[in-house]
This record gives C-alpha cells, structure tokens and sequence, in this order.
C-alpha cells in the first residue's frame, strides 16, 4: 500500500484573531468587591491601584495599595522591579496551583507577607492559606508585624454587617471553530485517512481539537466526526507536530474530505494556540 501526506494549509492565525478580539484586562480584580481587611493597617485595595493586579492561571501579579504603601505580589510587577529578580534577588512571588495561593508578597514598611502556612512550615499550628475559588478570594494571609489580613468576611463572621471581599473576574475561554474548505486527493476510488497534524503553538492552558468529514461528492455532505463517528468526539492532539491517529474504519474510501479545527484560549483569554498549518496523511 502506498502512503501518501497531504499537506493544508489554513488561514487561521489565532483563536483571538479568528474573532476579532484582542485578551486584554487592565485587571482581573472586580469592580465592587475589592477590598482585604487588617486590624492595624485597615482596608488594603486591590484595585483602584496603579499596579494593575492580575490572577493568572498560575500566579498572582502587580500590587495593592493600603496605608502603609504598596503590597506587591511579584518581585517582577513590583512598584521599583530590580533590573533582573532571578539574580539580584530571591525572585519571590505569589503563586497559584488550582484554586490555592502560596508564596510571598512583599511591603516596604512591613517585610514579608506569606499567604500559605506551607511558605514557612506552620500548618502544624497555624492551618491558613489563601485561595481562590467561585469568583472570590478567602482565607487568611500572615504578616509577623500587623498579624492576619482576611481576604473575605465569610472568614470573620462579619459579613451581615461588614460585606467586604476580593472578587475576581469570571475565567471564562474563549472559543473558536473553523471549517476547511474541500480538499480532493485525486483518487476516483477514494483513499483511507491515517494521520492528523498541525504546525503553530499551543500555550499552556489552551486547547486544539479536529473532527473530520470525508464524501464521495466534492459537494457533500459533510458529516463531522471524532474518533467515534459521532460530533461529539475529537481529535486532539497533545502539541504542535506531533500527529494523532485517525480511525481509519470512518473514512476509508472517501475522495473529498473537510476537517474542522476547535480552539479555546486559557480561561483567563491571555493566550491562544496559533495554527500556521494542518497536514492530513491518507494512503491508497
């Protein structure tokens, strides 16, 4: 049997692009509920800020503002970042695995702000974190001078007479599909579908899937399949050119064939996958 590779090219450039849409917030901090809460130094403000706070999928950057100055979360997106955090200083920052915060702020009056007990080994004692789930910021972080900062009134039992909390924007991705027009492998007879791949990038995050249709006619119909023959499967790929197999079984014989590309953004729509170019592998 003899393999043959069809090379498609497609004119997508990005998710974001595909929809005319450019991911970009001055913050993620929500407009009405942004305020944490110390004892000593009062409300501490995470958005009417110049720092522009920002929770990413895996970190928390920029800076509030409080009484006693800035509250940074990242040596990098400090007020005064040092020319290069990694080697003049410890590179310190807040950091987010799924819903929970760990890791360091900093504030000039008072040093250190940890917002995890595992930061310095006091769970054992002192079982706090900050986290983040649901829209909104919770728990507590440590500070040795000014003590708790409470991220949420759901924490203190205050809420029905102080309602104050720090709220997130929604993380939501950002969708997009695309339909290939028809590509003819010139086999009267038709041929069998092994392999498909793509060129491009694929963000940490994000997400590319392909259904396939294949037909005897150059008009149809087209009905678009994973890898089960229904249109609720994909095809998907774990990176840029690395191939996936079809199953053979569903499109074998067929002249003409489509594909359909899916791409989401991370959840946060500060990253798309890029596709530059689809290769479709078939043998006769």
């Amino acid at each position: 049997m003899k393999n043959f590779k069809f090379i498609v090219y497609t004119f997508l450039i990005s998710c974001s692009v595909f929809f005319g849409y450019t991911a970009a917030f001055a913050t993620t901090i929500d407009s009405t509920s942004y305020y944490a809460w110390n004892d000593i130094i009062g409300w501490i403000d995470f958005y009417n800020t110049p720092g522009t706070v920002y929770l990413n999928i895996s970190d928390l950057t920029g800076y509030a503002n409080s009484s006693i100055g800035y509250i940074a979360f990242d040596c990098a997106t400090s007020p005064n970042p040092p020319a290069d955090c990694a080697t003049t200083f410890p590179n310190w920052k807040v950091t987010r695995s799924g819903s929970s915060l760990s890791g360091w702020a900093w504030n000039d009056a008072i040093g250190w702000i940890s917002l995890n007990c595992n930061d310095n080994n006091t769970c054992a004692s002192s079982n706090y974190q900050v986290s983040v789930s649901g829209g909104e910021f919770s728990g507590w972080a440590w500070n040795d001078v000014i003590g708790w900062i409470s991220f949420n009134c759901s924490g203190t039992g205050t809420c029905g007479s102080v309602d104050y909390k720090v709220k997130y924007l929604p993380e939501l991705s950002l969708n997009a599909d695309l339909i290939s027009s028809t590509f003819d492998t010139g086999a009267a007879n038709g041929v069998i579908y092994n392999t498909i791949l793509y060129q491009g990038t694929k963000p940490t995050n994000t997400d590319v899937r392909f259904q396939l249709a294949v037909s005897d006619s150059a008009s149809g119909p087209w009905n678009f399949s994973g890898y089960d023959g229904t249109d609720t499967t994909y095809y998907t790929p774990t990176g840029p050119n690395i191939p996936i197999a079809l199953n053979a079984s569903l499109y074998k014989n067929k002249r003409y064939f489509r594909y359909r590309i899916f791409l989401a953004t991370d959840t946060l729509q500060s990253a798309s996958p890029e596709i530059n170019k689809v290769i479709v592998t078939w043998s006769r």
